[in-house]
């Protein structure tokens, strides 16, 4: 949503960018809207890494035709994301006339889709392990993020019915990141579109033992003060654009 009651958590949708130390990101997980805001990060470098999709919604790809250091000669782009047939393909349903101008394949550099298994697969300097979770309209994952001895999960659009899933992938880790647009009380919602709600998740991030929980992927009708006072009602951290978490 736009406008100044929106404005400290923003509309951009899911993007997470990693990088170990002052370097420049290598790792992105997911690429919503939220993907342009890391372009200034860049200067005048090419993105040279992968980018990996939890899943196929919209909003978790939209950015990918909008960010300037992967749309020029010079980039170099891996794009994963749960494997389901032909990568690229399967890209190209939802970016591909009538419903964009340009195919995937015509953004500027070097780029590869390739599928992902669930397991552990080391990109860059980071091992990425990939959980299935239960969501709602194509296969989606979790992932476990660790470098030199520090770790966080993400978990941005899974139903509350997957414990199991996420305390696996959030055990002890530094930071949980997890999607919970939803309350208790809006549980019907939440099981229609396939997303968590925060008192759930409080519970399961205490149980995986994560030593820190930042909610995420808030109910787009929410206001920042609505945000910010349900993260104070249940002790957690709310996720905001431009936010910086170090591990």
């Amino acid at each position: 949503m736009d406008g100044p009651e929106f404005a400290q958590v923003g509309g951009h949708t899911s993007c997470i960018a990693v990088s170990v130390d002052d370097e420049l990101p290598s790792l992105v997980l997911d690429a919503g809207t939220g993907l342009q805001m890391l372009a200034p990060l860049f200067g005048s470098e090419p993105f040279i890494g992968t980018i990996v999709l939890s899943h196929l919604h919209w909003d978790h790809v939209q950015g990918l035709p909008f960010f300037p250091p992967s749309d020029r000669d010079d980039a170099q782009v891996v794009v994963a994301q749960p494997a389901q047939g032909d990568a690229y393909q399967v890209m190209a349903r939802a970016m591909s006339p009538p419903h964009f101008p340009i195919m995937p394949d015509g953004l500027r550099g070097s780029w590869e889709h390739v599928g992902l298994e669930a397991g552990e697969h080391r990109i860059g300097k980071f091992s990425v392990v990939a959980h299935d979770v239960e969501h709602k309209g194509g296969r989606a994952f979790g992932f476990r993020v660790s470098t030199n001895g520090s770790s966080f999960a993400y978990v941005p659009d899974a139903l509350d019915d997957n414990d199991d899933a996420i305390i696996a992938l959030a055990s002890d880790v530094d930071v949980l990141v997890r999607g919970a647009p939803y309350l208790t009380s809006e549980c019907e919602r939440a099981d229609l579109f396939g997303h968590g709600t925060v008192e759930h998740t409080v519970e399961v991030a205490a149980r995986a033992g994560a030593h820190e929980l930042i909610i995420t992927h808030h109910a787009p009708y929410r206001t920042d003060l609505e945000v910010a006072e349900i993260a104070a009602a249940h002790g957690v951290t709310a996720a905001h654009d431009g936010m910086v978490i170090n591990v």
